[in-house]
């Protein structure tokens, strides 16, 4: 720091002898040695301190970096869960469009059995009774059964 090499030491403490005597020269050096103790003391307490504030600014840091990961990772959560919701209610209405088509009811000039309806659910025309259900579906390549209808 001070860039003060053993000479001059050497002649710092000649002239100190000189000067002081050699009745007062120790008791000199322990007085300088008490201020120069005290003087490191104080350096020292002051450096811990400025390192545990830079310590306790760190963590602040750090904290905030772990906040600030922790509020993407919720946003990247949200957006994800949003994207699922989205995904699902359009999953349902294709679901919902595909029932409709199913349950489309058959154009009026094909008989009932050969619309995706039973004949319960078959409309009913006007004066005449319903044909009964067969307890057992026709065959997929079987013939229609013969439908006779009543005339009032």
């Amino acid at each position: 720091m001070f860039d003060i090499g053993f000479s001059e030491l050497l002649v710092i403490a000649v002239v100190a002898l000189v000067v002081l005597g050699p009745e007062r020269l120790p008791k000199a050096a322990r007085f300088a040695g008490l201020w120069v103790r005290r003087a490191r003391n104080q350096w020292d307490s002051v450096k811990q301190e400025l390192e545990r504030e830079l310590q306790a600014e760190e963590i602040k840091r750090q904290m905030q970096d772990v906040r600030q990961g922790m509020q993407d990772t919720e946003n990247q959560l949200r957006a994800s869960g949003e994207a699922i919701r989205r995904e699902a209610q359009e999953a349902q209405q294709q679901g919902d469009t595909l029932a409709q088509e199913v349950r489309a009811p058959a154009p009026a000039d094909l008989p009932p059995h050969m619309s995706g309806l039973t004949r319960a659910d078959a409309p009913v025309q006007e004066g005449v009774a319903p044909e009964p259900t067969p307890a057992t579906p026709p065959e997929a390549g079987a013939p229609p059964p013969p439908r006779t209808e009543r005339q009032p």
